[in-house]
């Protein structure tokens, strides 16, 4: 289902009381957007959120307006969460928000109340970047790209036929998505190749982009991943069967210092973990397609692995 929050946002900017309406709205939607918050923001209950609504309130807005005017957002999301749920083969239900948010993530995944949500931000696809929304500026054509994404993480972490840890340890916390709970207690190789199903989801989803777009890097950082694919699968093999928020932080954030990216000697390119779990999906996804590779534990992905390497195994 589609939950379009864009108009809703746009009303308050347009109030007589901009930051009474927004906590108005906050608390109309609170389940989803305090999830949305707590996850990729902060605590919106501290103190500390105050200054970031107030800048996402008085920020310009006319780069969103112009894609509203230009583009039919709505009818591009609903068709790129139809053929989500179509080429996954959905078996339960999945939210799509379409939102603005306060500059963090410019997409993402959540569970609320067991329910699998995708959200889209759309101030990052404006096609321009705003230094007030901290919009990215990406092309809005992207968004199916994102879309499922999102989907495929929802369905991975609530599908009744998932066998992917990240479903056990989002039912261990009440049917609630925590991701930095989920970072410190899942496996740097459950935590990776839960982005690589992803990414395969989206490759299979919206077809024809550049191959450095679906994993949000770009042209050049691709590059050196693939210059570094052989170390960065030696290397990284005694870090993928551990758990660490700090494992977590190294290879799947953006904004870590060198320092933190430093593995046997070299500096790992920001996000790395994207690129290291396509490479571990890639082989049970050829045998089994997209939909499956979503709800794959990961010994199902290790043993495919293991047999495109010639690894045998008792």
């Amino acid at each position: 289902m589609l939950v379009n929050l864009v108009p809703e946002f746009l009303s308050v900017l347009s109030a007589t009381d901009p930051s009474a309406a927004y906590h108005e709205y906050l608390d109309h939607h609170r389940p989803v957007l305090t999830a949305y918050w707590r996850n990729y923001v902060l605590d919106p209950d501290s103190p500390h959120a105050e200054p970031i609504v107030a800048a996402a309130l008085r920020a310009d807005r006319s780069d969103l307006r112009r894609l509203l005017e230009d583009v039919d957002v709505v009818a591009q999301v609903e068709d790129a969460l139809r053929r989500s749920l179509e080429a996954l083969e959905a078996d339960c239900p999945v939210d799509l928000y379409l939102m603005v948010g306060v500059g963090a993530a410019n997409a993402g995944e959540l569970v609320v109340g067991g329910r699998g949500i995708a959200f889209v931000c759309l101030e990052h696809f404006t096609g321009r970047a705003n230094a007030q929304t901290y919009g990215m500026g990406l092309a809005p054509h992207l968004l199916p790209l994102w879309i499922a994404h999102e989907v495929a993480h929802a369905l991975r972490y609530t599908s009744p036929t998932s066998r992917a840890a990240m479903r056990r340890l989002v039912a261990e916390q009440g049917g609630y998505y925590d991701c930095w709970e989920v970072g410190s207690r899942a496996t740097l190789r459950e935590l990776v190749t839960n982005e690589g199903a992803a990414i395969a989801a989206a490759q299979a989803v919206a077809p024809g982009f550049e191959p450095w777009e679906y994993f949000g890097y770009n042209r050049r950082q691709y590059r050196r991943l693939r210059e570094l694919d052989a170390f960065l699968r030696r290397a990284s093999a005694q870090d993928l069967d551990a758990a660490g928020l700090g494992l977590r932080l190294r290879y799947l954030s953006g904004g870590m210092s060198p320092a933190a990216r430093l593995l046997s000697g070299r500096v790992l390119p920001e996000r790395s973990g994207y690129y290291l779990g396509m490479r571990l999906v890639e082989s049970y996804l050829a045998e089994h397609g997209a939909a499956s590779t979503v709800r794959a534990g990961v010994d199902e992905l290790r043993l495919a692995d293991d047999r495109a390497s010639g690894i045998q195994t008792a």
